[in-house]
């Protein structure tokens, strides 16, 4: 009597290790088959399936070896290329560790760490297989071409990827990826986003939580980034000599700025109310750095009280208090020190938003 055949293959369904059990019609193959715990029809395929475990090998070869002939030379060689991929991905994950200790080395900010090890995964895992010793300039130009191009990325994110797989495999591997051949782009110059001071005002008067509205105040008052105001220190108010000191901000550099009589009285009143601990704001609880996310939503909720229907950023207010300085005569020097540009050229792109001496220009057109 001849057996039936019977196949196993083993596939990748979303990210899933899926069995899949084929069998001709045949009630006591499919009494069998139901044995199988977690066992299901797939329609579309055709075929029996249940989640890949190591131990269902022999239980099914149990309930069929007698009854039919079994085939699984695709289940071998696809458990052959798991075992290969397993084992390079150790070897990348053990890479990405690598890279993330010379990275905390180096003092590299979190958001910087976070940013060069996400880019990294991403091409290691569009290399899936191959050995890291045997990746080379050529595979960083097929996954420019064939993933980032392909799929429509940025080109900041092109930037990112690129520059971090460089760095990765110059510290990590010691030696260099050539990427001149890679058709990087060219930086976009944007001009910062700018609201008039009336907008502005808006949006400072918008809430009466004393907390919320001292937030958003001491970032336009003073130029921050949002993580520079949830840096902030109590002691880094300097009310008598009406300073605030920036601490360790983005390059780590350190600076002061200037704080207003009415800007300090904003903040006594804010402190007599809440009276936090240690960080000038605090969270819900005591000692608990705020919420940069919450930070974003008051902001959020400001811009619908002061009906402003533009996608405002907290960065936005950095943009307008620079700006609005250049507009009242503030040399450009000053201007670079007070936001910690490393670069004046940083700081020139305020010269092309600000409307100051624009507005002085008289179009041609009134003369016709």
């Amino acid at each position: 009597m001849i057996k039936p055949n019977i196949q196993l293959n083993l596939v990748n369904d979303r990210g899933k290790e899926m069995l899949h059990i084929r069998i001709p019609y045949d009630p006591v193959l499919i009494r069998e088959v139901k044995k199988i715990e977690g066992i299901c029809w797939n329609t579309h395929q055709k075929v029996w399936q249940v989640l890949y475990e190591d131990q269902l090998l022999p239980l099914v070869r149990e309930l069929f070896e007698q009854l039919a002939e079994i085939e699984d030379g695709g289940l071998i060689g696809n458990l052959t290329q798991k075992a290969e991929r397993q084992k390079y991905q150790e070897a990348y994950l053990d890479a990405l560790q690598k890279f993330e200790d010379w990275l905390k080395s180096k003092r590299y900010s979190p958001n910087t760490q976070k940013t060069y090890l996400d880019a990294l995964k991403v091409f290691l895992q569009f290399m899936q297989v191959k050995p890291l010793a045997e990746i080379d300039s050529f595979d960083l130009i097929r996954f420019n071409n064939d993933y980032i191009l392909r799929k429509g990325y940025s080109s900041s994110y092109q930037n990112q990827v690129v520059n971090a797989v460089k760095l990765f495999f110059q510290t990590i591997e010691n030696r260099r990826l050539e990427i001149d051949e890679i058709h990087r782009p060219r930086r976009e110059h944007r001009l910062p986003n700018v609201l008039s001071k009336e907008e502005v005002k808006r949006i400072l008067e918008a809430h009466r939580n004393i907390k919320h509205k001292t937030m958003l105040s001491l970032i336009y008052a003073c130029g921050l980034r949002r993580s520079e105001l949830i840096q902030c220190k109590l002691t880094d108010v300097d009310s008598n000599r009406k300073l605030l000191i920036i601490q360790q901000a983005k390059g780590k550099k350190d600076r002061i700025v200037p704080l207003s009589e009415k800007i300090l009285s904003m903040l006594r009143y804010y402190y007599a109310e809440y009276k936090p601990k240690f960080w000038l704001f605090e969270g819900r609880q005591v000692g608990e750095k705020y919420d940069e996310r919450s930070l974003s939503n008051v902001l959020k909720q400001a811009l619908e009280k002061a009906k402003i229907n533009k996608t405002v950023s907290l960065h936005w207010l950095r943009h307008s208090y620079a700006t609005h300085l250049l507009e009242a005569g503030t040399d450009l020097r000053y201007i670079q020190e007070l936001l910690g540009h490393k670069s004046s050229r940083t700081t020139e792109i305020y010269t092309h938003v600000s409307t100051h001496s624009i507005q002085k220009i008289k179009s041609p057109f009134d003369d016709l």
